[in-house]
């Protein structure tokens, strides 16, 4: 069971229950999202109806441009929907002010980035223990105690007093990882994790998100690769702002 401040499910930055493998844990219901640009207005996303379970591995996939990262940024309160409802293990995230959804965020989703956004004055390990001192989790002997658990958990540790540009692109990008899970969020969003990583490095972070899906967490993953699509439970395909497949397939076997 995760942390939870308030017991208010999630909303005002509390952390939301860890709900049971199987039950709804994102619905969408008509959400659309339009943005303003000097050609006119673009419609990112259209009137798009979903539901995610606690513990699924989710692939989104679709061609530049479909509405792929738009989706993810809605479900995680990066963005707003311009219509619709989104609601997160039964917290109306689309209701939130600014200032709830960013505590909200920091507390019940980890999000991964294809550039890292590790911030290159801090060291890794200081990058990854931030996200727990912004949320005033953990003591500061916790929040050491914890950086340097989930670096294990990534084979970082030899490199938690480095800087991030002197790491690899794999190496940072599990740093990344690392960052997302400091605050035990219950959903992992992650946007072409792969995207700038060699085969090998890509193979260890997809391992890696296997692991946390036989744990418990929900793995959203935006990619435009099939080959790493098909390692999901579950694969989306967007087009043009609308969802036109939804493969729940047999769960792969992730050796949990």
């Amino acid at each position: 069971m995760y942390l939870n401040n308030n017991g208010s499910n999630g909303q005002n930055g509390s952390i939301i229950e860890n709900p049971d493998n199987g039950k709804a844990l994102i619905v969408l219901r008509d959400v659309a999202k339009t943005y303003s640009t000097a050609a006119g207005e673009f419609i990112a996303l259209k009137d798009v109806d979903l539901e995610i379970r606690a513990g699924e591995f989710v692939a989104i996939t679709g061609k530049s441009g479909s509405g792929k990262t738009t989706l993810i940024n809605v479900l995680t309160g990066i963005d707003r929907p311009t219509g619709g409802e989104i609601f997160v293990c039964d917290t109306p995230v689309h209701e939130l002010s600014e200032a709830q959804i960013a505590g909200w965020r920091g507390l019940n989703v980890g999000v991964v980035f294809q550039f890292f956004q590790l911030l290159p004055t801090l060291t890794i390990l200081e990058n990854v223990m931030l996200p727990m001192g912004l949320c005033n989790l953990y003591s500061r002997q916790e929040r050491f105690e914890r950086g340097m658990h989930l670096l294990s958990l990534v084979d970082l540790t030899e490199q938690a007093g480095e800087m991030p540009p002197k790491l690899s692109g794999g190496e940072q990008q599990r740093a990344a990882i690392a960052r997302a899970l400091a605050n035990d969020p219950p959903i992992i969003a992650t946007d072409e994790p792969t995207g700038n990583l060699d085969s090998v490095a890509a193979e260890s972070v997809i391992r890696l998100f296997e692991e946390l899906v036989c744990q418990g967490k929900t793995i959203l993953m935006v990619t435009h690769d099939e080959d790493l699509a098909q390692r999901a439970s579950r694969k989306i395909v967007i087009a043009d702002g609308l969802l036109i497949s939804d493969l729940d397939k047999e769960r792969p076997d992730y050796s949990c």
